[in-house]
C-alpha cells in the first residue's frame, strides 16, 4: 500500500506539470508565471522552496548530534534570510521588473559582467539541486527497495519533467499543493508522536544541556564561526535567483512583501517539527540513531508508525524535496538561457525560441546537478557549499546595485573575483580555524572598495573598464 501510494503521488505530480504547461506560452510565463501568482500561492512557494531535504534529513541529523548550535545555519539562517527578503529586499526586487538577477547586473554593469555573475550564480545552484536529488534517492531507496543510484535517477526524471514542461507555473502550483501536504504530515506526526511518548515534556526531558545551547563557547574562534553560520543562508541566499524569481512572480509589490513574511513564519514554525521528531526518536526507537542520522526519521516512521501515517509522512517528505529541487533547477536554467546564451547570440531571437532555449537549459542544469549528486552525497554539506559560494561572489555587488544603483564595472568584478579567490584559498588550499566564508565575504567587500577607488587614484587602471 505504501509503495502504491508513492507511485500514485509521482503520477499526480507529473499530471500537474503537464496541466501547468498549458499556461506557458512565453518566456515570462515560464520564468516568473507572468507575475500573476496569488499571495497565498506565492507564500507557499517561498516556504516550500526552503523546506527541503536539508531541513528534514540534514538539519534533524545535525540537531541530534550538535543541538541548536548545529542548526544555526539551517533552518534558523533560512528564516533570517526570508525575513530580510520580506522587510528589506522584496519591494526593491519587485520594482526591477526583470527576469533574473543577471538582468540587474547587465543593466548596471554591462553584458560581460552579466555573463560572469550569472555563471557564478549557476555554480552556486548545482550543489543545491544535487542535494535534493540525493534526498529523493534516499527516500526511493528506503521505500521501493531499489539502489540509491536508481532512486536518484527516478527522482531526477520526475522533477525534470514537470519543471521542463510547466516552468514557474508548474513549480508554484505543485509547491502550493505540496505545502498543504507538508504541513498536514508534520502536524499529524507531531500529534501522534507526542501521544506515543506521553507528552511534550517527555520529549524535552531527553534534551541534554549541550543540545539546548544556542550560544557558542566564549572564545573568539567560536564566536566568529557562530556568526558565520548565520551568514551562510541568512545572507548567502539573499542574492539567490530562486528567491528572486518567486518574489517577482507575485501579482503586486504588496503581495511580494507579504508572501515573503508569511513564508518566513511558516518556515520558522514547521522547520522546528523535524527537530522535535528526531528528539522523540530517542524514546521511540533509539536504535536508528546508531546508523546514518540522515535516515533516522524515515526508519523510525517505517519501524514504529501505522501505515496511514507512513503514507502521510513520506508524501509530505517527497513534497518538500521535490518542490525545492524544481526551484533549484528552474533558477539556474533561467540564468543560463537569459543571461549567458541569449547575450552570446549574434541575432535577435523570437519569444518561442527563447522559451525553447530556457527549457533545454533546465535539462542541462539537471544533468550537471545529477553528476554532483552522484559524487557528493552529504545533503547538509551540499546545501551549505551552495549558499556560501553565493555570499562570497555575488552578494556584495548585488546589494550595491539594488540599493545604491551602483554601476562601477571594475569594482563589481574585483569584488566577485577577490571574494571567490579568498574563499577558495582558505577552503581548499590553506585551511584556517574559522569558517572561510567570512574572510571571503570581507574580501568581497574590500574588493568593491578598492575596485572603486584605485582607478580614481591610478588613471591608467581605469582603462580596464573599457574592456568590461
Amino acid at each position: 500500500m505504501l509503495v502504491a501510494s508513492v507511485i500514485i503521488y509521482f503520477i499526480a505530480t507529473l499530471a500537474i506539470g503537464y496541466y501547468a504547461s498549458r499556461r506557458v506560452s512565453t518566456t515570462g510565463d515560464f520564468i516568473n508565471a507572468g507575475r500573476n501568482l496569488h499571495p497565498a500561492v506565492n507564500a507557499a512557494a517561498l516556504f516550500a522552496l526552503w523546506f527541503g531535504s536539508e531541513t528534514v534529513f540534514g538539519a534533524s541529523s545535525e540537531f541530534a548530534e550538535h543541538g541548536f548550535l548545529g542548526v544555526i545555519e539551517d533552518p534558523l539562517g533560512g528564516v533570517l534570510c526570508l525575513l530580510l527578503v520580506g522587510f528589506l529586499f522584496s519591494r526593491k526586487m519587485y520594482r526591477l521588473n526583470v527576469y533574473t538577477i543577471g538582468d540587474l547586473f547587465r543593466n548596471n554593469f554591462g553584458k560581460r559582467i552579466e555573463i560572469l555573475s550569472s555563471f557564478l550564480m549557476i555554480l552556486s545552484f548545482l550543489g543545491y539541486a544535487g542535494a535534493q536529488m540525493v534526498a529523493l534517492g534516499l527516500i526511493s531507496q528506503t521505500l521501493l527497495g531499489i539502489s540509491l543510484t536508481q532512486g536518484i535517477l527516478l527522482g531526477f526524471a520526475i522533477v525534470l519533467f514537470y519543471t521542463y514542461t510547466g516552468g514557474m507555473w508548474a513549480v508554484s502550483i505543485t509547491d502550493f499543493l505540496q505545502s498543504i501536504l507538508i504541513v498536514s504530515g508534520l502536524l499529524a506526526m507531531a500529534w501522534y508522536v507526542t501521544n506515543m511518548v506521553g507528552g511534550v515534556d517527555q520529549v524535552f526531558a531527553t534534551l541534554t544541556p549541550e543540545q539546548k545551547r544556542i550560544l557558542p563557547d566564549n572564545t573568539t574562534v567560536d564566536w566568529i564561526n557562530w556568526f558565520s553560520a548565520w551568514l551562510v543562508l541568512g545572507f548567502g541566499s539573499l542574492a539567490s535567483q530562486d528567491i528572486f524569481q518567486r518574489v517577482n512572480s507575485a501579482r503586486s509589490e504588496k503581495a511580494a512583501y507579504s508572501s515573503s513574511i508569511i513564508g518566513a513564519l511558516l518556515y520558522l514554525i514547521f522547520s522546528l517539527v523535524p527537530l522535535y521528531l528526531i528528539t522523540a526518536t530517542r524514546i521511540i526507537d533509539p536504535s536508528v540513531l546508531e546508523g546514518d542520522l540522515q535516515l533516522a526519521l524515515p526508519l523510525m516512521v517505517l519501524n514504529k508508525m501505522p501505515l496511514w501515517l507512513q503514507i502521510l509522512f513520506f508524501g509530505s517528505l517527497m513534497s518538500a524535496i521535490m518542490s525545492t529541487c524544481s526551484g533549484a533547477l528552474l533558477a539556474p536554467a533561467s540564468l543560463l538561457s537569459e543571461n549567458i546564451i541569449k547575450p552570446m547570440l549574434k541575432t535577435e531571437i523570437s519569444e518561442q525560441r527563447l522559451l525553447t532555449i530556457t527549457r533545454v537549459s533546465v535539462i542541462v542544469v539537471g544533468l550537471v546537478s545529477l553528476v554532483l549528486a552522484f559524487s557528493h552525497q552529504n545533503i547538509f554539506a551540499l546545501v551549505g557549499e551552495a549558499s556560501v559560494f553565493g555570499l562570497v561572489s555575488i552578494f556584495v555587488p548585488f546589494v550595491a546595485a539594488l540599493f545604491y544603483d551602483f554601476k562601477d564595472k571594475i569594482a563589481a568584478v574585483t569584488s566577485m573575483v577577490l571574494g571567490t579567490t579568498v574563499w577558495f584559498y582558505f577552503s581548499f588550499i590553506q585551511e584556517i580555524p574559522i569558517n572561510p566564508l567570512l574572510p571571503g565575504f570581507l574580501a568581497s567587500i574590500f574588493g568593491l572598495c578598492i575596485g572603486y577607488y584605485i582607478p580614481r587614484w591610478v588613471p591608467s587602471v581605469a582603462k580596464i573598464g573599457v574592456y568590461l
